[in-house]
């Protein structure tokens, strides 16, 4: 699947628990990409919401409904990342570019509200994972060890 853009009325904001709810609605009856749309649906998926300076952001997918008037798009967003979700509220109540698109991270991790122990690291967009620990070996400090022992002995 691809990334989707949508010109929606994005309806409204609203704090619930630990997570934000955003509602969009498209007006009409005519949904662009609307079988991709509803097979997205119940899973993860990253938003973005144009000229808001909120950038990309994970959301959960909850639901797709339609009536005669409009088809309405509802995401749980994570209240993890308030600063994002505080740049949206102005933007409540007005038509706004929504750019959405599938998303690796699955519901359980989504849903996790405790950190995962491991190794910290961030992917690039070539897929390639970089260790952020100032701890972690790399490869070169491996070959100078064996050069070292080579010494010694």
């Amino acid at each position: 699947m691809s990334k989707f853009e949508l010109n929606v009325l994005f309806k409204k904001i609203q704090k619930d628990d630990k997570k934000e709810v955003l509602e969009f609605h498209v007006q009409g009856d005519e949904l662009p990409h609307s079988k991709e749309l509803i097979e997205l649906a119940g899973n993860i998926v990253v938003l973005e919401i144009e000229a808001s300076g909120a950038g990309k952001f994970n959301a959960e997918f909850k639901a797709v409904q339609r009536d005669s008037k409009k088809t309405t798009l509802k995401f749980n967003a994570k209240g993890d990342s308030d600063e994002k979700m505080i740049k949206l509220y102005p933007h409540a109540g007005r038509t706004v570019k929504l750019s959405l698109e599938p998303s690796q991270m699955s519901i359980e991790d989504f849903n996790n509200e405790e950190p995962r122990e491991g190794v910290k690291y961030n992917v690039g967009k070539d897929g390639t994972a970089n260790v952020v620990s100032p701890d972690q070996m790399s490869i070169e400090d491996v070959k100078e060890e064996e050069q070292d022992e080579d010494l010694l002995n």
